[in-house]
């Protein structure tokens, strides 16, 4: 039914669950996943600390690393689980547009991902990378909770 599944984290808690769930259900369907992360572009006027703090070069680096850190965490669970696992980290400043291109461009057939549950005016405000992904994806997305 599935053959390759996109498992898209941020590192919250949330993201860990849904990679776990994921990476069971690929398991049991012999699916084969892939394992993504986004990170934000560098820009010179901007609220974010990081970005604030450090050069382009230096904020390069040290999002490559954590996202690297975070793709080998989600790369560990597949590898216990004896499923197999690529990764991609990509570079953008809107993450459901990242993770949609990289299901279609890797060829996945479904996505699991969490949601944060956030709810009320602060899920009007803050908005939902799964909601916008549910919205634009023209493939199936498994909502993990």
């Amino acid at each position: 039914m599935y053959t390759r599944i996109l498992l898209p984290t941020d590192g919250s808690e949330a993201s860990d669950r849904a990679i776990r769930a994921g990476v069971d259900f690929a398991r049991s369907v012999g699916a084969e996943v892939v394992a993504m992360t986004a990170t934000p572009e560098f820009h010179t006027f901007t609220a974010n600390a990081e970005m604030l703090e450090q050069t382009r070069d230096e904020y390069l680096t040290a999002s490559r690393a954590h996202g690297q850190q975070l793709l080998d965490g989600a790369a560990a669970v597949a590898r216990e689980a004896g499923v197999p696992c690529s990764t991609v980290q990509m570079v953008s400043d809107d993450p459901h547009e990242a993770i949609i291109s990289a299901a279609r461009d890797r060829m996945c057939d479904l996505i699991v991902m969490a949601s944060h549950g956030r709810r009320g005016i602060k899920g009007l405000l803050l908005g939902s990378e799964t909601q916008k992904v549910l919205v634009h994806s023209a493939i199936p997305v498994l909502v993990h909770r």
